[in-house]
């Protein structure tokens, strides 16, 4: 019942003792609440962020109304899911070893109940496939480059965890990298540092086997200050464990150089 109508309805009985114009009263109120309402879920809905709406869309498409009741919850997760899968899928049939890395990170990144229900989600995303440009348009308005370059080397940590990272592997991953806006410089460093080699701790460094010694230590000091784990302090256990890794990867690199050229 519109209570406010019914109190607009009397004021005008009162000061007119017409039931006509107080009946009129009640109905214009009730109509023009009713409209406000209408207008403010309306609203309401339109705010609700375009990577939740878009992440519904493509879900839709999948005919998953699992994902379509949570995405608005878990969108990032499934989005880290999609594209975990896809590199999983590359070489056949997911490997033990994957699924186990995957489920690690995920336990180091979010609350154990979380993780879980991720786990059985990530058995359905598997069996399907998903345009990866929209999920990685999707992430990209989400997350500025640092976090994004993050998550290239959790995909190659994936492509790694059964001890190899095959060709196949490197051109899904670096196909995804593309799509996140990474460059390819930034992407060739992230993939030297999954191979171990003398040439490829150059390429860690990105520079080349003539640059000088000067040339080695200023480009490792470049990159020492621009990945310190210190700058990804904010940011989830996860992300700070893979901060780490990376500078140590980078510290490793710069270490193989030196013992190569017996630099002080």
């Amino acid at each position: 019942m519109n209570f406010i109508g019914i109190i607009a309805g009397f004021l005008i009985y009162y000061r007119t003792k017409s039931l006509l114009f107080a009946f009129a009263a009640y109905y214009i109120v009730d109509l023009l609440v009713k409209q406000f309402a209408a207008n403010k879920n309306r609203n309401g809905q339109q705010r609700n962020s375009s990577f939740q709406q878009q992440f519904q869309r493509q879900y839709q498409q999948q005919n998953s109304n699992y994902y379509q009741q949570r995405i608005s919850k878990n969108d990032f997760a499934t989005a880290l899911l999609v594209l975990s899968a896809a590199v999983m899928k590359t070489d056949g049939n997911p490997l033990k070893s994957e699924l186990q890395f995957v489920k690690q990170f995920f336990n180091r990144q979010f609350s154990p109940d979380f993780a879980q229900q991720q786990m059985l989600a990530f058995r359905d995303i598997l069996k399907k496939n998903f345009d990866l440009q929209q999920v990685c348009n999707l992430i990209k308005q989400a997350q500025p480059i640092e976090q994004r370059s993050v998550l290239i080397q959790y995909l190659f940590g994936i492509a790694q965890a059964d001890g190899h990272v095959s060709e196949a592997e490197v051109q899904t991953i670096n196909r995804i990298s593309i799509l996140l806006g990474i460059s390819s410089y930034e992407f060739n460093q992230l993939k030297a540092m999954f191979y171990k080699s003398t040439s490829n701790a150059y390429q860690a460094l990105g520079i080349e086997k003539t640059a000088t010694n000067d040339e080695i230590k200023k480009a490792y000091r470049k990159l020492a200050v621009k990945n310190h784990p210190d700058k990804f302090a904010q940011m989830g256990e996860e992300y700070q464990q893979a901060a780490k890794e990376k500078f140590q990867k980078i510290q490793d690199a710069y270490e193989t150089i030196k013992k190569e050229r017996g630099m002080n």
